[in-house]
């Protein structure tokens, strides 16, 4: 694959992927379209979905700067909102596919959805800008756009923003909304904070994701907050270790944690921008999970780690691509899909519908 003839020392690596001029045509959608990614989950019927970009522009062309608005209202106010907005992306894919599952609401019919699961509960972000970005849309183009376009083109705006307009790209849409939502499949489906890099491997390949496309992934740790108990565990550990947490580091967030504080940011040095400080962090054991850490337990991602260190740019391509291929994953289509009406409830008469407290309420 092209790479940029400057870039001499990527002949050296075999994990070459696509840099950003290039992606397009690396990650397997040519003329700006993208099929679906990975195979579905056992026992049902793969859908047949293409994705494409401008899929709105004659059905609600003002689709996408109607949800970047939102997004943009939000992320000023409270700039970590970003982060939260990138990690629902990746929980809602990673769960039946990207169609939106991981914003329904618990009913009598379904107590528990996604959004109570174990990963989930009280730690995700950004269903209110969803919820806001999907109302201005039904005003202006009802029933047309659906919640899994919005996340997708959410995450995709909280990425621009975050990386202060340095890491901008198309996200092909036509997705429609799941009808399912099971908190039981959260845990066999979503990365542990605990995770070894076996495990890691086998999860973002079971999503047709590569290990360089887990290895640029991981990078989005560069924003965003984790719980110390996330991490309780690597501040035990013997510094001996190789996989340790930095002594300087352990020391701070331990008094943090210890201070009253649920939560510490996952970068220490630039927590408000997106950018490739994480790799640097991983490369000096400065870094909070067990799941980067990990990075560093194999020669393979250990150089991959490297190379985005030493080369953000190309590493900031990679990241746009990646984000693009996630969200091909088991996407829904009008054969098994609808577009909602609100994004936390399948359609149904409003009858049907009991409202309870909601997860991140």
């Amino acid at each position: 694959m092209a790479s940029g003839g400057k870039l001499a020392a990527m002949a050296l690596l075999a994990f070459l992927g696509c840099v950003a001029c290039t992606c397009e045509a690396s990650y397997g959608y040519p003329n700006r379209l993208l099929r679906s990614q990975s195979p579905p989950p056992s026992g049902q019927v793969a859908a047949p979905a293409v994705l494409a970009v401008g899929h709105y522009n004659q059905t609600c062309y003002q689709a996408e700067r109607i949800v970047r608005a939102a997004v943009k209202k939000a992320v000023y106010a409270n700039r970590g909102i970003a982060a939260g907005l990138i990690r629902l992306f990746f929980h809602d894919c990673f769960v039946r596919g990207c169609d939106a599952s991981i914003l329904l609401d618990e009913t009598h019919t379904n107590p528990l959805p996604e959004k109570l699961g174990r990963p989930n509960y009280r730690s995700l972000r950004g269903f209110e800008v969803i919820d806001q970005a999907k109302m201005a849309l039904e005003d202006k183009c009802q029933g047309v756009v659906s919640c899994a376009d919005i996340i997708a083109f959410a995450a995709r705006d909280a990425t621009m923003f975050l990386s202060n307009g340095t890491v901008q790209f198309d996200m092909p849409s036509g997705r429609f909304d799941g009808r399912v939502s099971l908190a039981s499949e959260t845990l066999p489906n979503l990365p542990s904070p605990f995770a070894d890099l076996k495990v890691l491997t086998t999860m973002f390949e079971s999503k047709g994701l590569s290990l360089d496309d887990m290895v640029t992934l991981s990078g989005a740790h560069t924003v965003g907050v984790s719980r110390c108990s996330s991490f309780a565990d690597r501040l035990r550990r013997n510094t001996s270790d190789p996989l340790a947490m930095h002594s300087t580091l352990a020391d701070s967030v331990r008094k943090k944690c210890r201070s009253g504080s649920s939560t510490v940011d996952h970068d220490f040095k630039t927590p408000g921008d997106l950018d490739s400080q994480y790799y640097r962090n991983v490369l000096d054991g400065k870094v909070l999970l067990q799941s980067d850490a990990t990075l560093m337990s194999s020669s393979e991602t250990e150089a991959k780690v490297r190379f985005h260190a030493y080369y953000p740019w190309v590493w900031a391509g990679r990241f746009k691509a990646a984000m693009v291929k996630m969200g091909g994953i088991e996407v829904k289509t009008s054969a098994n899909g609808e577009i909602r009406k609100q994004c936390r409830f399948v359609n149904a008469p409003m009858t049907e519908r009991v409202y309870v407290l909601s997860a991140d309420s």
